[in-house]
């Protein structure tokens, strides 16, 4: 069997167009990692042998890349992904206590997954909303400005409305506080898994 032969299809074509637009196809490891992450649901050993073998490099070397950046999860995550920012803005802004509520309205522990794979939960290196500290993202939607008590409440609306795909301008005007800058148009879009929105994964999906 070639590689990726039992993805879903659509994703085996959106890996013929990344390997495309890549003179080196190596340096399509890190989109394809995306691909294979929504393929497996993370980015397990036969993600990586699945990749290597798209670009012609060992799994070994895909390792490397997949365990040098934090964003590719090579353990199960939960359906919502809470990245609590604790770098020296948001440290100094209450974030800390942010991560703190957050581990007590889901259960769970930063670095884990609830065991219903509701919610995992991790501390987050300068996620770029200094001016709104302390952020948070959610599948990598930021939200910004967030007290312990507005974290608490977020979760609490996850857990209950379980959304299918969460909304950065939704979770703001919900939840948020101040914000490093004015957004501009509202974006209807927003992620269906712990990966990046993104058109060209199949990570984006119109929100409610």
């Amino acid at each position: 069997m070639t590689a990726a032969a039992n993805w879903e299809a659509g994703r085996r074509e959106r890996a013929k167009t990344m390997l495309g637009a890549y003179p080196d196809r190596r340096s399509a490891i890190m989109p394809l990692l995306y691909l294979a992450s929504l393929e497996y649901g993370h980015v397990t050993e036969q993600a990586m042998t699945d990749v290597a073998e798209l670009v012609g490099v060992t799994p070994a070397q895909v390792q490397s890349v997949a365990s040098f950046y934090t964003m590719f999860k090579r353990e199960e995550v939960g359906k919502y992904l809470v990245s609590v920012c604790t770098s020296i803005s948001c440290h100094l802004l209450g974030g800390d206590a942010v991560i703190d509520a957050v581990e007590d309205a889901t259960g769970v522990e930063r670095g884990r997954t609830g065991d219903d794979g509701t919610f995992s939960v991790e501390r987050a290196e300068c996620i770029g909303a200094c001016g709104g500290a302390p952020a948070v993202q959610v599948n990598y939607e930021t939200v910004e400005g967030l007290t312990p008590d507005k974290a608490k409440a977020l979760v609490k609306w996850l857990a209950d409305s379980q959304p299918e795909v969460v909304l950065a301008d939704e979770m703001q005007q919900l939840f948020g506080g101040v914000r490093s800058f004015d957004w501009g148009p509202l974006e209807s879009e927003g992620p269906v898994a712990a990966v990046p929105a993104f058109g060209p994964f199949g990570s984006a999906k119109e929100g409610r």
